[in-house]
């Protein structure tokens, strides 16, 4: 009992391999020593945190090219689990391959879908070369170094590359430059509550909520003008499905400020004037 309380009172989930972009998030966020708990699916993220095994979760919420991670959405809403900061990785997709393994011998390279489509411009540079979809990034360096193929390598991230001790042969494929994944960390509600977070003066704070409108005419605007009629900057709003509703929807938010704030607490109390439901997901330090 000691030794799984000790390591859930250090370790974060994420999903992936070790070397996974979220494993990145962690130490980015963490620190290189923070311990992690790799996971399958995106939904065991959530449930080793809900039920104690971890003591945080590390979760992709929106990549730049590809959009929002929409399966991750319909997670905090379910499980209820506190966002308390966020963080911004730069994603660098490194084409790597099992130590010994030269560039002219590759036939094939393995990756996530996602990687292996922001990666065009290489594979229209290199017909010669097969691209192969793959469950997950460090995965496909994991499985490559491990089955020792001299024909293939695998598109992922350097820290991939440093676990699995396979080398990089090209730096940096990706077709745009301009491709970062943002992450929330998301603790217990009783974690959050014994663990506020200590930032400097001046911090610019970002709050995240949920809510559902009436299906009528002016509903969203009216729920959108509770933050511009006091200048609350609104950065971004996804719309996802609202069960038992057909083409009804709830809309998941984010504006800059903290959620004490006066400002803030006005609008978010005109806000649940004139929606038909409201939950708050997380207030935390605007990432970089």
């Amino acid at each position: 009992m000691k030794t799984a309380a000790k390591r859930s009172s250090r370790s974060v989930a994420f999903q992936g391999e070790l070397g996974a972009f979220s494993q990145q998030a962690v130490r980015q966020l963490l620190g290189p020593s923070t311990s992690v708990v790799p996971c399958i699916r995106f939904e065991d993220i959530f449930r080793n945190l809900k039920d104690g095994n971890v003591a945080g979760a590390m979760v992709p919420i929106e990549n730049t090219l590809a959009g929002s991670v929409h399966e991750n959405y319909d997670h905090l809403l379910h499980f209820e689990l506190p966002i308390v900061a966020e963080t911004s990785v730069r994603i660098v997709h490194n084409l790597i391959a099992p130590k010994g393994v030269a560039f002219r011998q590759l036939k094939r390279v393995f990756s996530h879908p996602v990687a292996l489509n922001q990666c065009l411009d290489f594979f229209l540079a290199n017909p010669q070369i097969e691209r192969i979809p793959y469950y997950d990034t460090a995965g496909s360096a994991k499985m490559v170094v491990e089955e020792g193929l001299t024909d293939s390598g695998a598109i992922a991230s350097a820290v991939a590359a440093e676990i699995y001790g396979a080398h990089i042969l090209r730096k940096s494929i990706e077709s745009d430059r301009q491709n970062f994944t943002r992450f929330f960390l998301l603790r217990t509600p009783e974690y959050a509550k014994r663990h506020p977070a200590r930032v400097p003066a001046g911090t610019v704070w970002k709050t995240t909520l949920v809510f559902s409108t009436r299906n009528i005419p002016g509903a969203l605007f009216r729920a959108l003008s509770a933050f511009a009629l006091r200048d609350l900057n609104c950065t971004k709003i996804e719309s996802r499905p609202l069960r038992g509703k057909p083409y009804e929807y709830l809309f998941y938010l984010d504006f800059l400020g903290h959620v004490d704030h006066p400002s803030s607490q006005n609008a978010l109390r005109n806000l649940e004037e004139i929606t038909d439901f409201l939950r708050v997901l997380g207030c935390y330090p605007k990432g970089a």
